[in-house]
């Protein structure tokens, strides 16, 4: 074995045995992929992967992903061999509290963590996200002889991956656009948890993704690295996405577990650690050993890395001198900064007693904001006409169209959700993704995942109740919202009428400190005169009164969501005509309004009101908190049914009459 080759072998087997020590101390862990995908890994990350580990934000950096995010030490022992600031005290502190090393990989935790991944799938779907933004952003900016955006994204994808709905979804649609800058490598090792994967996943996988569209290859050995690097650079050839099938043993060297089921998702053991390290001619004490060697040819990435930003930040001070007003524009896309000028064109609405959908509303603020905020880029689940999130004056993204700011997703919510997301971390877009509220049960992994990422997606949900009508209770949302708000860091807000869309989308565009989920109406809601009614700027509280009837301190409270704050305007007018003060509230979003200080909480609902009714078209859990013990909570606590919407609440109690019936009860009349 020359020179080369052992260093080569030596690296390789740092990445193993780092990882491997690493779970065998946590007493917790999945060894079978680092130790499998170790060679994988390695041809990556020093043949090809593009980065800079002193800057893990470097723009047009190459982008990683690891989609079996349980095989997190094999991304942690990259980064640390590599140069990032991740240093071996992390190493061996894997999955412990207070670490950034935790036990699947989270994205703002770690330095040079590209995607939070561990459900299986989403990052696979991630990567594709990634791609669409880098063609995307390269169509927008680039210029012939200054390709300022240009790089690739990579990923190691599993059996697990590959089984998940999400990934054939994603696969689908990544061949039917050509994203030719994406590259997977499937860690083919034909092993699961339960066992080996003929029990339950026999098709042939690269049929299946040339089927999908992809350019697919084989290599018979998952540690030849000349072999995986042969098919990378093939694959970079190709204008279609690529899949290269690696045949891998998990758990490679251990004596007894490797190519079994035991060497996935628990530590080997003291005896059958040792046991490995002998097998492939590694020291067994002390832990956690790094040879000078390896670790100095690992830390090459950091000249490198800074070499490749210098390089392409020459590349951007000569696109700068051609095309400053493209320079300023990627400038300020990448670093999230908002143009200027944007919030003068939100729309504002009349007073209108017949008004409109929400969706309609939102349809319209869309298209008044969209030629101002060039990096809004998103679409729907086949559903573009019945959510209205079309982008009238922008083609679609496709193959032949890569500056299309519109995306048909096709009836794939799941994808949808996690591509969306792919498309935010990547950075530079102001991604948005839009089905009917019902659906989001087909992407609630997603929504959960932009939640504890802290991304900034926008998730636009119509048809947001049993106001659907005549479509039914498979189509009409009724669980959604209180389990939609039980998520953290999830912002909802479900806007009473136009005015009302209009703030809310302000507010996702300014903040962007997490998710924004709008839940908007397929039927016309009145659009309130604020001449008369508090502003709809309120809605940034999360609640806010609304009008203070009849006169005097309020005896009771009205509260609602949605369209049914039309309803408890109409009922306070007719208690306000019967002698009895209201107060009416707007109540668009609990996480708002619980993030608001005491002082104004208890200014739109003080203690000395305790008399306070809520109604809203979905299950009444959760209202509780705000109407008090002596409250009553109008709602639908069951399933809904097809029937003309008119007909449905008047059937349900979603009238002004059953919210006058609950005061007269609530005031002994």
């Amino acid at each position: 074995m020359d020179e080369t080759t052992q260093l080569q072998s030596a690296a390789i087997n740092t990445i193993r045995f780092l990882s491997a020590d690493a779970v065998q101390k946590a007493k917790s862990g999945h060894p079978g992929l680092p130790m499998g995908a170790a060679a994988m890994a390695y041809t990556i990350w020093t043949r090809h992967l593009r980065h800079n580990p002193a800057n893990p934000a470097w723009p047009n950096r190459d982008r990683f992903v690891l989609s079996g995010g349980h095989g997190s030490m094999l991304l942690y022992s990259l980064l640390y061999l590599t140069g990032y600031d991740v240093p071996m005290e992390q190493i061996q502190q894997f999955r412990q509290w207070g670490s950034i090393t935790p036990g699947h990989p989270e994205y703002g935790l770690t330095p040079g963590v590209e995607t939070t991944t561990g459900p299986l799938g989403q990052g696979f779907a991630n990567g594709v996200g990634m791609a669409i933004a880098e063609t995307h952003l390269a169509s927008v900016v680039n210029r012939p002889g200054h390709e300022v955006i240009d790089h690739y994204t990579y990923a190691t994808v599993t059996d697990g991956d590959l089984m998940e709905g999400v990934s054939a979804e994603a696969a689908s649609l990544a061949g039917h656009l050509q994203l030719g800058k994406l590259i997977y490598l499937y860690d083919d090792n034909r092993i699961s948890i339960e066992g080996s994967t003929e029990l339950a996943f026999t098709e042939d996988r690269a049929e299946r993704f040339e089927a999908y569209g992809w350019h697919v290859q084989r290599v018979a050995d998952g540690n030849d690295v000349d072999a995986i690097d042969r098919a990378i650079q093939l694959a970079k050839k190709d204008p279609r996405p690529s899949l290269i099938v690696c045949h891998t043993h998990i758990g490679f060297g251990l004596p007894t577990r490797q190519d079994t089921n035991k060497a996935h998702g628990e530590p080997p053991g003291d005896e059958e650690l040792d046991g490995a390290k002998r097998n492939l001619g590694w020291p067994v004490e002390p832990r956690f050993f790094v040879p000078e060697d390896a670790l100095a040819f690992f830390r090459e990435a950091v000249s490198r890395g800074a070499a490749l930003e210098e390089a392409w930040n020459q590349r951007i001070d000569a696109y700068r001198k051609v095309h400053p007003p493209l320079a300023e524009e990627l400038q300020r896309r990448m670093s999230g900064e908002m143009p200027a000028g944007w919030e003068a064109a939100l729309p504002k609405f009349d007073a209108d007693p017949k008004g409109m959908a929400t969706r309609a509303s939102s349809g319209r603020t869309i298209n008044a904001i969209a030629p101002l905020i060039p990096e809004l880029m998103g679409g729907s689940a086949d559903l573009a006409p019945s959510t209205d999130t079309w982008m009238k004056d922008f083609p679609a993204f496709a193959v032949d169209c890569r500056e299309g700011r519109n995306l048909h997703f096709g009836v794939r919510e799941h994808a949808m959700g996690a591509i969306v997301n792919g498309m935010f971390y990547h950075g530079g877009l102001i991604p948005f993704g839009a089905t009917f509220l019902v659906f989001s049960d087909y992407m609630r992994p997603p929504i959960r995942l932009s939640a504890l990422s802290h991304l900034a997606p926008i998730w636009v949900y119509t048809h947001d109740s049993v106001g659907v009508g005549e479509d039914g209770p498979t189509h009409q949302p009724v669980e959604h919202l209180v389990s939609l708000r039980a998520i953290p860091n999830l912002t909802v807000i479900r806007p009473g009428d136009a005015n009302g869309v209009a703030r809310p989308w302000r507010w996702a565009l300014k903040t962007r400190h997490g998710p924004t989920l709008l839940a908007l109406s397929r039927q016309p809601v009145p659009t309130l005169d604020r001449s008369v009614f508090a502003s709809a700027a309120g809605l940034e509280m999360g609640a806010y009164v609304l009008a203070d009837l009849g006169g005097g301190v309020p005896q009771v409270i009205l509260m609602a969501s949605g369209t049914e704050l039309s309803l408890i305007v109409e009922a306070g007018q007719r208690l306000a005509a019967e002698g009895i003060k209201v107060r009416l509230v707007s109540f668009p979003s609990w996480e708002l309004f619980d993030k608001q200080d005491e002082s104004y909480r208890a200014g739109v609902l003080p203690d000395s009101i305790p008399l306070r009714v809520s109604i809203e078209a979905g299950v009444t859990m959760g209202w509780v908190k705000y109407t008090g013990p002596k409250g009553i909570n109008i709602g639908i606590d069951h399933f809904g049914a097809s029937a003309p919407m008119k007909v449905i609440y008047e059937k349900f109690g979603l009238t002004p009459e059953a919210i006058i019936q609950s005061v007269h009860q609530l005031l002994g009349k």
